[in-house]
C-alpha cells in the first residue's frame, strides 16, 4: 500500500453530484494524483454547437466558476444571446448562459477541425486553470435515450425539456456498440489504487461509461480497490430521476438496489448514515460496508467524504493482510463523527 499522499485515486463522475466528489478530492491530500473519468453520453447539439453537460460541471466547478445555486453553469452569467435566439424564434428550453456559449462555440470548432474530444476537454479544462485531469471514457459519440409512452427521446429532453415528468420506460445508450475506450482512460484504471464511482446517477451517468466497451474489461483486470458512494439516502436521490430509472431497469431505489446495480463491480459502497440498518444486508452483497454522512454541502463535507473513502481503502488494504477472517465491526471516531464499517473478508 503507498504512503496515502501517493495514492492514485480516479473517480468514474457525472455532473453535479460527481462535481462535489471531485472537489473534495482536489481539495485534499490526494489532489496531485487524482483523475476523472467523466461522462460523455448527456452530450447533445444546441443551436448547432456540442454541449458536453457533464465534463462543463466538472470543468467549472474544479475551476471554482461553477454557478453554485444552480449547480451547473457558470456564475454571474448573462443570458443576450439565448434571449435573442428566443426573439428569432429559436427553441430555447436549454438554457445556455452567454459565457458558456464560448466554450461551446470553441469546443464545436476544433471537433470540426477533427480534433480529439479528449484534447479537447483537456485544452478547456486547461483555459480555466484546472490542474486536475478530466479523462473522456470515449472520444466516440454515445448518446443517452429514454424511452417514454411516447417513444424514445434524448436524455437532455427527458430531463430539461419535459423536467423528468414522463414515465421512464426503458434507457439505452446510442452508439455504445461501435466506441472504443480512450488510451488516457484504459491507463488511469490500469494505475489506479483507488477507483471511486461518485454519487451520480448510476443509470445514466455511471453507467455509459462502464459500457464503453474495454471499460468493464479493463476495472475487472484492474487490482484497485473500487468503491461506489450511493446516491441514494434514505430511499430518495439528492437531485435528478436516478431513483425512477433504477425503478424502471428492475431495480430497488434504496442503496440495496446501488448494491445491486454495481454488482461485481465494486468492493465497497459508501451509505448515508440515515441507511446505516441496511448496513448487515448489504454486508451479504459487498465486501466492505460503511455508513457514514454523504450529503456534500460544503467544501469540508467534499473534502472529509474523500479522506473518509481513502481511510476506508488503509482499512480494506490492512484487513486483507490480516490473517484472522472472521466478520468484524469496526468504529472510527472522528470527533464528534462516528462512522461504522463492516468488512466481510473471505
Amino acid at each position: 500500500m503507498n504512503n496515502s499522499s501517493d495514492i492514485k485515486v480516479l473517480l468514474l463522475s457525472g455532473g453535479v453530484g460527481g462535481a462535489k466528489m471531485a472537489e473534495g478530492f482536489a481539495n485534499s491530500r490526494h489532489a496531485e494524483s487524482f483523475k476523472i473519468i467523466g461522462n460523455v453520453a448527456d452530450d447533445q447539439e444546441f443551436h448547432g454547437l456540442w454541449v458536453s453537460p457533464d465534463i462543463d460541471t466538472l470543468t467549472y466547478t474544479l475551476a471554482g466558476e461553477i454557478d453554485k445555486e444552480k449547480g451547473w453553469g457558470l456564475k454571474n452569467e448573462s443570458n443576450q444571446v439565448l434571449n435573442n435566439l428566443n426573439k428569432l424564434g429559436a427553441d430555447t428550453w436549454m438554457y445556455l448562459g452567454d459565457k458558456d456559449f464560448a466554450t461551446h462555440i470553441f469546443r464545436t470548432g476544433l471537433r470540426q477541425q477533427g480534433v480529439r474530444p479528449t484534447d479537447i476537454a483537456s485544452r478547456i479544462a486547461g483555459s480555466y486553470g484546472v490542474e486536475v485531469p478530466i479523462l473522456l471514457p470515449t472520444d466516440d459519440c454515445i448518446q443517452t435515450q429514454v424511452k417514454t409512452e411516447d417513444g424514445w427521446i434524448a436524455f437532455q429532453d427527458y430531463f430539461v425539456k419535459w423536467s423528468c415528468l414522463p414515465e421512464v420506460i426503458d434507457v439505452r445508450v446510442s452508439g455504445i456498440e461501435q466506441a472504443s475506450a480512450t488510451r488516457e482512460t484504459l491507463a488511469a484504471i490500469a494505475e489506479a489504487d483507488v477507483i471511486v464511482i461518485a454519487p451520480s446517477n448510476p443509470v445514466v451517468s455511471i453507467n455509459p461509461i462502464l459500457s464503453v466497451p474495454g471499460i468493464s474489461e479493463a476495472l475487472a483486470q484492474s487490482a484497485a480497490f473500487k468503491v461506489a458512494v450511493s446516491p441514494i439516502i434514505a430511499g430518495e436521490t439528492v437531485k435528478g430521476p436516478a431513483d425512477r430509472m433504477m425503478q424502471a431497469l428492475g431495480y430497488r431505489s434504496d442503496v440495496s438496489g446501488v448494491a445491486d446495480f454495481y454488482h461485481g463491480v465494486i468492493d465497497a459502497l459508501i451509505i448515508d448514515q440515515l441507511d446505516r440498518t441496511f448496513v448487515p444486508q448489504l454486508a451479504e452483497k459487498v465486501n466492505h460496508v460503511l455508513a457514514t454522512d454523504t450529503l456534500m454541502v460544503t467544501r469540508a463535507n467534499k473534502v472529509r467524504l474523500s479522506e473518509t473513502i481513502i481511510h476506508l481503502y488503509e482499512a480494506a488494504c490492512k484487513d486483507s493482510m490480516d490473517a484472522d477472517s472472521d466478520n468484524r465491526v469496526k468504529k472510527y471516531d472522528k470527533g464528534s463523527q462516528s462512522d461504522y464499517l463492516l468488512n466481510s473478508v473471505a
